[in-house]
């Protein structure tokens, strides 16, 4: 608690500085800058669950706390991270997480066309297939780099970024060093488009790394490009990037690197829709070929179960999974994770990437049509699939030839349909259809899983601060867990509080031991820019994901606890 209270320290500095400030008149007020920033904590008890016979932790309650402080002055920023995660942090997040300690720090001058920073910073190029460092608390993903970086706008339509780092593992960086360069060009001037809009992009990663391999067949200093380029054309749009790694080390089974086993790795994306007249489509293809790419080349082992991979650290690049991310407990029993690298398990299941895509369709029913009735009707369809690279495996020695074209086993799809309908001024309802199928034999290990899900809801506003939702669903599935039945009530009584309740029950388990309800209740206190909630409920063990990118959480039975606030 000691070390917790010395983050908060930062905070009082700031509002009595705010205070001393308000107190000048406007004659006597100086430009000082200012401070801004934010804190947050999140907190668990966990606790003993006799039904589903987990035993608690032994540091029951852990806490995650962060406070982030900046200064600008003119066109100067300096800011820090400070991070307690005491006695431990949450459970399943990555180890190096650990006590109290600065977590990031930086200093930056900006003016109109250039651009400094040195210490940590967050940086992509592109969509991230070759780059991307950022920040997640909810999945305990900061993979900043520390080191410098320079930004160059010599005018409006040119942006250009290099950079030097080593990213950030826990309160340390790995030994990995990152050498970076990205352009950004906007053509629309240069070709006098007056209804289009052009920009082309070209990126560079290298990161170097001293090898203990004898006479490895790989370079220490693996090299990848990438170019891109957006156009739009009135209610029509496209994006399309290719990324190349070269020939690497690939791991093994025991994730240790392999000498005989070298490969390049590429990645191939298109993103095309349109929008206009209440209709949108965007349909998103993607091929990934040994692209995993790590600031170190070998996981670090935290246990027999798991490595560093686990927990998303010391990943450079951002491969998110591309499917529809559902609000609906049940539909998200069953995740996606994206398959990016070489996995050869077995002589059954060798993955060398993934290729798939997935496509977006939603169209809104104007008032007083036929389908749209008096307040209109919204409907949205999505479907995406994911396989296997088609073409020839072998499992010793290892080797694979894959095909460009085509799929091979495969891995995941979801097709859904939602329809949203405005029956009043008061009330909203929404159906949705979700048809899944789940290759967990492929992806973790289990039976391959078909599912259907159907959900309703309605929300009534009793005025425009205070509702209440209700939300019913169900998911018939044939193997794994079998089949679910959940529920929602969520209360807002105004701009300040707000509660929930929800159960999910597994009541088609084949074991009768295993037929759990996992239920939950909590609410929400907002007041300017903070928020306060409390939790208490069980955590269904599996994986959470956030924009695509997921992490596993144990079952657990608590309390849960959270604070964020902005100054």
């Amino acid at each position: 608690m000691r070390k917790v209270l010395l983050l908060l320290l930062p905070l009082s500095f700031s509002t009595s500085l705010f205070a001393q400030d308000d107190t000048e008149t406007e004659t006597e007020k100086k430009d000082y800058g200012k401070v801004y920033g934010s804190f947050e904590s999140n907190s668990q008890w966990y606790l003993n669950d006799k039904e589903r016979n987990l035993q608690h932790p032994e540091d029951p309650f852990r806490s995650n706390n962060y406070l982030y402080v900046n200064y600008q002055y003119k066109k100067w920023t300096a800011g820090i991270q400070g991070e307690a995660y005491e006695p431990n942090a949450l459970l399943n997040y990555n180890p190096g997480f650990k006590g109290t300690n600065v977590g990031t720090y930086y200093l930056s001058y900006k003016s109109e066309k250039f651009e400094a920073t040195a210490g940590y910073f967050y940086e992509q190029f592109g969509s991230g297939l070759l780059l991307r460092a950022w920040e997640d608390r909810s999945l305990g993903i900061n993979t900043a780099l520390r080191g410098g970086r320079i930004v160059y706008r010599p005018s409006d339509n040119v942006r250009l970024t290099a950079l030097y780092g080593q990213q950030r593992t826990g309160f340390d960086v790995s030994d990995g060093k990152i050498y970076g360069f990205d352009s950004d060009f906007n053509l629309d001037k240069l070709l006098s488009f007056e209804e289009s809009d052009l920009s082309v992009g070209v990126s560079y990663v290298g990161r170097y790394e001293k090898t203990y391999i004898p006479d490895p067949n790989f370079d220490e200093l693996t090299n990848a490009v990438a170019g891109r380029l957006n156009f739009i054309h009135g209610s029509f749009y496209l994006s399309t990037e290719y990324d190349y790694k070269q020939k690497d080390a690939v791991l093994d089974i025991q994730n240790k690197i392999n000498n005989n086993f070298i490969k390049s790795g590429n990645a191939v994306l298109l993103n095309l829709g349109y929008s206009a007249n209440g209709l949108g489509i965007d349909a998103t293809l993607r091929r990934m070929e040994n692209m995993s790419f790590l600031s170190e080349r070998e996981p670090t082992v935290v246990n027999s179960e798991s490595t560093s991979l686990n927990f998303n650290d010391r990943v450079l690049n951002f491969t998110p999974a591309l499917t529809k991310q559902h609000h609906s407990n049940l539909a998200n029993i069953y995740v996606y994770q994206a398959q990016a690298k070489v996995d050869f398990q077995s002589d059954a299941i060798m993955k060398a990437g993934e290729t798939g895509g997935q496509i977006d369709v939603f169209y809104d029913f104007a008032p007083e049509s036929l389908f749209g009735g008096k307040y209109g009707t919204n409907v949205g369809f999505n479907a995406s699939s994911w396989y296997n690279l088609p073409g020839t495996y072998r499992l010793v020695p290892s080797e694979y030839d894959t095909k460009f074209f085509g799929v091979g086993e495969r891995y995941y799809s979801d097709i859904n349909l939602e329809v949203k309908k405005k029956l009043s001024e008061s009330w909203h309802t929404g159906f949705y259809y979700v048809n899944q199928f789940y290759n967990k034999e492929w992806l973790e290990g289990g039976e391959k899983v078909h599912t259907n899900i159907v959900a309703a809801e309605a929300t009534y506003n009793f005025d425009p601060s205070k509702s209440i939702r209700v939300e019913g669903e169900h998911m018939w599935a044939n193997a794994d867990f079998k089949n679910w039945v959940g529920g929602t009530v969520e209360l807002n009584l105004n701009d300040k509080y707000s509660f929930y309740v929800w159960d999910i029950v597994n009541y088609g388990n084949d074991d009768p031991d295993k037929r759990n309800n996992y239920y939950n209740f909590g609410g929400a206190y907002r007041v300017g820019a903070s928020r306060f909630a409390v939790n208490y409920g069980r955590q269904r063990g599996g994986l959470v994901c956030v924009g695509g990118v997921c992490r596993f959480v144990p079952e657990s039975t608590g309390f849960s606890f959270s604070i964020s606030t902005a100054f």
